[in-house]
């Protein structure tokens, strides 16, 4: 059993009979009343998101994970298939495990967090960026930058990224996976 004061980033617990993954708190110590942490929930099962408040003190109960190298090698409708980089062993997940499956390119290493009770994975941990070649954008026509203007293009999974105006087909852009959004170019 762990309590409020336990509670970070990543942090899987059981909750209302299902296991969830903490994925943002904050403590909050207001001038008058008891102490309390406001989180944000995300459902391994289903993958919704739930806001909660612990009171400072409640007993949460942890559940034990294990984090996995895994190789992302291929998809196959709704399932993506995974090879642990050190027992080659393959898994299947389901899309909605993953937190942003439009951005994952064949070959790209994750960690997969697993229950050590069931053995079952839980959730995938994308790196915190992706560099992908774009393959279809709008050209961006001249005298159009005077403000922070950007235009949808396609990269090479597939996926819709909002970009500057200067971003072309065939440049390489570097997105942030948590929020899905452009970074910068990338030069080779």
């Amino acid at each position: 059993m762990a309590s409020t004061s336990d509670i970070k980033n990543g942090l899987c617990i059981k909750y209302n009979n299902d296991i969830y993954k903490i994925i943002e708190f904050l403590h909050v110590k207001p001038g008058k009343g008891p102490a309390f942490v406001r989180t944000k929930l995300r459902s391994l099962t289903n993958g919704k998101v739930l806001d909660n408040t612990f009171s400072a003190g409640h007993k949460i109960e942890e559940v034990r994970v294990e984090n996995h190298k895994f190789q992302y090698l291929y998809p196959e409708g709704d399932e993506f298939h995974f090879m642990n980089t050190e027992t080659f062993e393959q898994i299947s997940l389901n899309k909605n495990i993953l937190d942003s499956p439009g951005l994952l390119k064949e070959g790209e290493n994750v960690m997969v967090s697993i229950n050590t009770e069931t053995d079952l994975p839980l959730s995938v941990d994308m790196p915190a960026s992706v560099i992908l070649e774009v393959t279809y954008a709008e050209p961006g026509i001249k005298g159009n930058t005077a403000t922070n203007a950007t235009k949808s293009a396609t990269v090479e999974t597939g996926a819709t990224v909002n970009v500057p105006l200067f971003i072309n087909e065939g440049d390489k852009i570097k997105i942030d996976t948590a929020s899905g959004s452009y970074m910068e170019r990338v030069k080779e």
